[in-house]
């Protein structure tokens, strides 16, 4: 079955789920049949550097394409705005960054809309960011908090087996690792790596020279959140 990539109006879980080959939201790698979607990373204002890691969604991208089931549109990564008109084609959005985030009232409304119409959000510290991005957050959900999640939560085991949560891949402030979300009902719609740095270990190797070991993690970590985002 072929179904075409959500629009504007798209109608979110049901939609998601039916992008997944065959329906196996936990199947192995297989022949595409569906024209598939992209990952995008948001591009937002405040002077961070949004751009931070040109390496790791591409890579990412070619690990989903590699490991599961999922039909990918690409493996480059697509750039969006949240004011931008595709910004709701896509069901899967990336950020990351070492400075300031800021969003304006039309964004925040605008992303607000697109998590509870069934968008995900994957934002990854990159060390520099936090503050910022919280404060942003809540301006988005001001009726809601960012909750640390527990390891048994599905996204650390929708696909690979994470019991222990987000990895650790650079030390940063020598903190435990966190993942955070907010939630929609049960659905996940905002999670957010602290003290992590999943897009560092999803860089080409060259770019940090991390252990193979923790960029496989990184790997796992993130093919988790595209798993978990296209089959709730």
């Amino acid at each position: 079955m072929t179904v075409p990539r959500p629009t504007l109006n798209f109608r979110g879980p049901a939609l998601l789920l039916a992008m997944i080959l065959g329906g196996a939201c936990l199947g192995h790698a297989g022949e595409p049949t569906g024209p598939g979607f992209a990952i995008a990373r948001l591009r937002y204002s405040g002077g961070g550097d949004w751009y931070s890691n040109p390496t790791s969604m591409p890579n990412l991208a070619k690990a989903v394409a590699e490991r599961t089931s999922v039909a990918l549109e690409s493996t480059e990564e697509a750039q969006v705005a949240i004011l931008d008109p595709e910004f709701f084609t896509y069901p899967y959005v990336y950020m990351n960054g070492h400075g300031n985030v800021r969003f304006s009232d039309s964004e925040v409304e605008r992303l607000r809309k697109y998590l509870l119409a069934g968008g995900f959000l994957f934002a990854d510290d990159n060390y520099g960011m936090d503050e910022s991005f919280r404060r942003e957050l809540a301006r988005v959900f001001p009726d809601r908090k960012l909750v640390s999640l527990p390891w048994s939560h599905p996204i650390y085991h929708c696909f690979y087996d994470l019991p222990k949560g987000p990895p650790k891949v650079h030390e940063h402030d020598g903190k435990p690792s966190q993942g955070l979300g907010i939630f929609d009902g049960d659905r996940l719609v905002v999670f957010y790596t602290f003290q992590s740095d999943i897009g560092d270990g999803l860089e080409d190797w060259e770019a940090h020279k991390d252990p193979p070991e923790v960029r496989e993690q990184a790997f796992r970590m993130a093919v988790n959140t595209v798993v978990y985002a296209l089959s709730r």
